[in-house]
């Protein structure tokens, strides 16, 4: 059969509807359900055990929308099959609800697409596994609140009492327990004759009732009941399960419940309110600007790490002492400063020396960031970002030993991170332009996309929301939004299409961007109308990622400032940047002044230690004179002029080396003056010669003593050259950055997907292949066996005949197969043919052929 041909009759199995499916249809499984090709299937009955594995399904079960989960749930109530009808009806209620069965058919669609349910409108099965976690059950209650069927709850239950409460209902009394049940389950079904019965309970009975029929479906009853109880017990409206355990039966509970089988079905996601509403043109501007800050903040950052930053923790990690100090030199809160060392190591800037005191520093990749245009620079940290399972949040909080969680430390992937920015972010480009979102619907909305199940729900459902929040707080720090809106370049960060037109208000409208129901596109599959790479929800290839950063940085550029080649001066020893600096203006001036403030315009401030830094960077006293004219749109303040020359002046007349470390000077009154100052006994000085003094003390703390007491000294190499201190000096080897751990199975591309739907395809047909009986015909699923005269002979007949064979083969490394082949040439112990299987020509040893065997004439 053709991957294109229907079949006459409904499948039986889910192999068989699997083997339906065309080759669009397969591929779609693939990709929604990564797991089932790590290895390929041999073909669609292992893809179909696969796919009915308990973690496979689990796995799939945590990825539908609430109304796809309910409606999974509801099938694990029904019978088994169960048709459209009775699951609407469980669904709706005896009520009906218009958006419930107008939803219905997306959601079966979905779980089909799936292979959880299988089967037509009038035969839907739940995969067993399936059914198995979501039935309800003792050890395991349904989210439905549902207890067991009236058949299930009587099963340990002696004949005798089911043929009292039979007789106490009102129905005829039968000659077995079978028959009794199948009658007592006929009469809670029927809602006619079911009100007749419960019209003549008690009101305080039905109160027990009413308690219970929401779920949990579990009561407890003394060895002597109450007479309300009593009055259950003997109806059957509730059952014995255990001693002192009693159970609301479930067609009780659906009658009770008007049919449903959940309190609140919820058919249509939430919609994403709007806060408030700005002018594009303002959203992209502030979130430019804020673009603009993040450069200019992670680039302070690491140049405040320039040479060797805080040392590494022993468990790995910054301390946070050194998170504190970092917070305060960048002059924001201790969790934004996590956020933005976070997103340098993220982007592969920022790593560990590997040196022996082990400390942070910037990478080889940080300098060849830096000559990058600022839009590219933005575009790379802002993509770094969105794939990162790094979560800069969790930092401060402890891990499950009661460890504490560092910055750059170990226990801060989080899986779940990049699915939640990306969906987050892409509800926002369902938006119109210059709309925000207020938290709480964004966070609503995710928890319907993603309801999640099991122990751990709560935990996650509480991870899930603190993420949506990162999300939207760390994507205004980035400049991806701007006013809480997502902006022009943050959409196409995204791969988003342009931004909808605002729509009129509508009654029932689930708001805007939420014309369809997620079910209907958050899995649509590849290849259907409108889906692609701007579909809200799916995430980007590499090369689709590549090209929306190239878009995105496309759109920023003509949003940021100019970068500017000049500074005002002032005669306070101050200089004033009106803007962004070009690169090796801002470079020169950030050794020569010290930042006094940052905004709108950056006020530099000239000092003796900031000049003399300058002097130590290999600059002399007309290097800077040069530079200050040149670059300045005012004249020089004299105060700036003498401080340059008084600072150059006293530079480098004295000259500190390693002896531990000595100070010499060609003028001898100067180093008595240092022997006379109160100020140099901790040094330690004593004279060695005229003009040499020394100390057990290291250079760099006699350097530092010695420029605490007013000096200017310089440091000099062993041959007694001066030795020039450069700012960008310590970088760590080439590092790689860090790799995000990944939730599960890769989605695998077009090409993978392409090559495992041939595979299966080719593998079924080997399998299924109708062959002609042999003298010792072989088992389902084993090789074929004949000897190799009778193999030599059929291959050599197959070339002539040009019939296809079914072989059994074992190759070099044991692994046996069946391939189905037309043999093109028999020679020298080896057959070349057409394999089917692989769709290729192969040649094979025949020593390696286990068996052959005729297909059947229609089955070439």
């Amino acid at each position: 059969m053709s991957s294109d041909e229907k079949p006459a009759a409904s499948p039986r199995s889910l192999a068989e509807a699997l083997r339906a499916r065309d080759d669009a249809r397969l591929a779609a499984l693939l990709r929604s359900r990564p797991d089932l090709i790590t290895p390929v299937p041999t073909d669609l009955t292992q893809l179909a055990t696969r796919a009915g594995t308990r973690a496979s399904v689990v796995r799939a079960l945590e990825r539908l929308d609430r109304f796809t989960l309910q409606t999974a749930e509801a099938l694990a109530v029904a019978g088994d099959p169960a048709d459209s009808g009775e699951l609407l009806g469980l669904l709706a209620g005896d009520a009906g609800d218009p958006a419930v069965a107008a939803a219905l058919p997306g959601a079966l669609d979905v779980l089909r697409e799936q292979a959880l349910v299988w089967g037509e409108d009038d035969r839907l099965r739940l995969v067993r596994t399936a059914r198995e976690l979501l039935a309800p059950s003792a050890q395991h209650p349904s989210p439905t609140g549902l207890g067991p069927t009236v058949q299930e709850a009587t099963a340990g239950m002696s004949p005798g009492r089911i043929q009292e409460i039979v007789t106490a209902v009102g129905l005829p009394s039968t000659h077995d327990s079978v028959s009794a049940v199948a009658s007592l389950t006929g009469l809670f079904g029927d809602r006619g004759r079911m009100s007749a019965l419960l019209a003549g309970v008690p009101e305080d009975s039905l109160e027990v009732l009413d308690r219970l029929v929401w779920g949990p479906p579990y009561g407890q009853v003394t060895a002597d009941p109450a007479p309300r109880l009593r009055r259950l017990l003997d109806r059957g409206l509730l059952l014995p399960t255990a001693p002192g355990t009693v159970v609301l039966p479930r067609e009780v509970a659906l009658h009770l419940r008007g049919g449903r089988a959940h309190r609140a079905p919820e058919p249509v996601p939430p919609a994403v309110e709007t806060a408030a509403t700005h002018p594009p043109r303002i959203v992209d501007a502030t979130a430019a600007g804020q673009a603009y800050t993040a450069l200019a903040t992670v680039e302070e950052l690491l140049k405040d790490w320039d040479e060797g930053g805080p040392a590494v923790l022993r468990a790995g990690g910054l301390s946070m002492r050194d998170l504190k100090r970092t917070a305060v030199a960048l002059d924001v809160s201790e969790p934004v400063a996590a956020f933005w060392v976070e997103l340098a190591y993220a982007a592969g800037l920022l790593a560990s020396d590997g040196e022996a005191d082990e400390r942070y520093a910037a990478t080889p990749a940080y300098d060849e960031w830096r000559e990058a245009p600022a839009a590219e620079r933005w575009a790379r940290l802002a993509q770094a970002w969105l794939v990162a399972t790094r979560t800069p949040g969790v930092v401060g909080g402890r891990d499950a030993k009661d460890r504490s969680l560092s910055a750059l430390g170990p226990g801060l992937d989080r899986s779940a991170a990049p699915e939640v920015r990306h969906r987050a972010l892409s509800l926002l480009a369902g938006l119109p332009e210059g709309a925000a979102p207020s938290a709480d619907s964004v966070s609503a909305r995710l928890r319907w996309e993603r309801p999640l199940r099991g122990p751990q729900r709560d935990q996650d459902h509480d991870l899930r929301e603190r993420l949506a929040r990162w999300t939207l707080s760390e994507a205004e720090l980035l400049g991806v939004t701007g006013r809480g809106a997502l902006s022009a370049h943050g959409r196409a960060l995204l791969g988003a299409s342009p931004a909808p037109p605002a729509p009129a208000p509508r009654a029932g409208s689930a708001g805007p961007g939420d014309k369809l129901p997620v079910h209907h596109r958050h899995h649509r599959p590849a290849g259907a109308p409108g889906a692609g790479p701007a579909t809200p929800g799916e995430p980007l290839s590499p090369a689709e990622q590549a090209a929306a950063a190239a878009a995105a940085a496309r759109l920023l550029d003509p949003l940021l400032p100019e970068p500017l080649d000049h500074v005002l001066l002032q005669a306070d020893l101050t200089a004033v940047a009106p803007g962004p600096l070009r690169r090796p203006l801002a470079d020169v001036l950030g050794v020569l002044a010290d930042v006094e403030s940052k905004g709108g315009a950056t006020v530099y401030r000239f000092t003796p230690a900031s000049v003399r830094r300058a002097l130590d960077s290999g600059r002399t006293a007309a290097d800077l004179h040069a530079f200050l004219a040149e670059h300045a749109r005012t004249p020089v303040p004299q105060p700036l002029a003498y401080l340059i020359d008084d600072v150059a002046r006293r530079h480098g007349h004295l000259r500190v080396g390693a002896a531990s470390a000595y100070v010499r000077c060609d003028d001898d009154a100067l180093l008595n003056e240092i022997l006379a100052d109160k100020r140099s006994a901790g040094l330690r000085l004593r004279r060695l010669a005229p003009t040499v003094l020394a100390t057990p003390a290291d250079p760099a703390a006699l350097l530092e003593g010695l420029r605490a007491m007013g000096y200017a000294p310089a440091a000099e190499s062993a041959e007694g050259d001066v030795l020039i201190a450069r700012a960008d000096s310590h970088r760590t080897p080439p590092r790689t950055a860090p790799e995000p751990v990944p939730d599960g199975p890769p989605v695998p591309d077009a090409t993978l997907l392409s090559a495992a739907v041939r595979a299966i395809r080719a593998g079924d047909l080997a399998s299924t292949a109708p062959r002609k009986p042999t003298a010792a015909p072989a088992a389902d699923g084993e090789l074929p066996r004949t000897g190799s005269a009778e193999t030599l002979a059929t291959m050599q007949a197959a070339v002539l005949t040009g019939e296809s064979l079914w072989i059994g083969y074992v190759n070099a490394e044991g692994t046996a197969s069946q391939r189905v082949i037309a043999p093109v040439r028999v020679e020298g112990g080896f057959v070349t043919a057409y394999d089917h299987t692989a769709d290729e020509v192969r040649t094979y040893p025949l020593h390696r052929v286990t068996g052959v065997a005729e297909l059947e004439p229609d089955a070439e």
